[in-house]
């Protein structure tokens, strides 16, 4: 599995981890979202013990195996100067033009980090 990381998307994604250290995790988020769920990427402080390694031209990603289903072997991530998610897509069609980064490390417990990613 392989992400091609925008340049736009690559500096947006550096700038979310605020110079603290911690891992990209794209999830399939069905927490609070209805029966379709959304895809997300958390940063973490670690990836758990059973999580597969995407491979980008940035820095691995991680996701879990059960959730691999819901993803394509080849992806792009890209976002737009002026709109604060990113779509991420593939050679089948986008896969979601609404993916947001939600902060889940310990560093950033009390910070805006903590809220659910299918609110706006």
């Amino acid at each position: 599995m392989h992400i091609n990381i925008t340049d736009l998307a690559a500096g947006r994604l550096t700038q979310s981890l605020n110079d603290q250290p911690g891992y990209f995790k794209v999830i399939y988020d069905m927490e609070g979202c209805g029966c379709n769920g959304i895809i997300a990427i958390l940063i973490v402080d670690e990836p758990e013990a059973l999580d597969v390694q995407i491979e980008t031209n940035l820095v691995p990603f991680y996701v879990d195996p059960k959730q691999q289903l819901n993803l394509e072997q080849h992806m792009k991530l890209d976002t737009e100067p002026n709109y604060p998610s990113f779509k991420l897509s593939s050679d089948s069609g986008v896969l979601s033009s609404n993916v947001r980064v939600r902060d889940a490390r310990s560093v950033a417990a009390g910070s805006s980090g903590n809220s659910v990613s299918c609110e706006l």
